[in-house]
């Protein structure tokens, strides 16, 4: 018998802790927590970069420059030879039709086609952006690129009370014409 035969039958099923069970059981009084300490209380939790109250890591280095990463845009990108092997002749591709062949995973991110490989269908393709040569390779093929804009985010466009001040004022009515009784 070999070490890896009694492994592989004994170690795949190992039984739970079982701890505060007494002291003859080796977990018991503290039940391998120690001695008092916020680790040693239930409820328990610490920050995964905590460093124990010590100025920790992340606020010690220096942070110069700028980064746009939390603004900018992730596209779902498909390139033209997936096309190519996944859809017929005179299909409609869009985001929802890629989501649904399990091309994409979902319509969230917005659609970017790329013109790696070859296209021969003739196929209706509307996307956020395209590569000038996808738009070529498509028209080539006898297909229609449709490209849909993403519209960027502006002041103007994201509150209302701005296009309510950028508005005209209604005109106010003509006042009526005075009576000639009134004299």
């Amino acid at each position: 018998m070999m070490i890896h035969d009694i492994t592989s039958k004994v170690g795949r099923y190992k039984g739970r802790k079982r701890v505060g069970r007494g002291p003859g059981s080796g977990l018991g009084k503290t039940s391998g927590r120690g001695h008092k300490g916020a680790k040693s209380r239930s409820g328990y939790k610490r920050r995964a970069y905590f460093e124990g109250g010590q100025m920790s890591w992340v606020r010690r280095m220096p942070k110069r420059g700028f980064t746009n990463v939390q603004f900018k845009t992730e596209y779902h990108v498909v390139n033209l030879k997936t096309l190519e092997g996944r859809f017929n002749d005179g299909d409609v591709v869009n985001a929802e039709s890629l989501s649904k062949a399990g091309i994409i995973r979902d319509t969230k991110k917005p659609l970017k086609i790329l013109g790696e490989g070859d296209l021969t269908k003739k196929l209706d393709v509307t996307a956020n952006k395209m590569s000038k040569s996808a738009e070529a390779k498509i028209a080539a093929a006898g297909g229609t690129a449709t490209v849909n804009e993403l519209k960027k985010w502006t002041r103007e466009t994201a509150t209302p009370k701005a296009k309510a001040a950028a508005a005209p004022a209604p005109k106010a009515a003509p006042d009526a014409p005075a009576d000639s009784n009134d004299e």
